[in-house]
């Protein structure tokens, strides 16, 4: 079980990624537009630079739903491998079953 202030950290950068997303893509736009003045393009990257460093979406996390674990998060659930192979073994997961041969 993740920390509580770990997963709140995450939830707001989740934030502030939403919050920025739509003025980083403009900057990001303008200074890799080749048509654009050098000038235009240095003044775009120094405004994508001046925004805070939690607005970068590389920089968030996958974490599992259920009890915040950082490691082994499969995406397509959004669940950590060792509480989805509970769910699965309790018959929570439609469409999967125990391997054997």
């Amino acid at each position: 079980m993740a920390k509580v202030c770990m997963t709140e950290r995450e939830q707001k950068r989740r934030e502030t990624v939403k919050k920025y997303a739509a003025k980083r893509a403009e900057l990001v736009a303008t200074s890799n537009d080749q048509s654009a003045s050098v000038e235009d393009r240095m003044a775009a990257r120094l405004k994508l630079q001046s925004l805070p460093r939690n607005s970068s979406p590389v920089r968030t996390r996958n974490r599992c739903a259920l009890t915040g674990r950082p490691r082994g998060v499969f995406s397509k659930f959004g669940i950590a491998r060792n509480e989805l192979r509970k769910l699965m073994m309790a018959g929570h997961v439609p469409g999967v079953t125990k391997a054997s041969w």
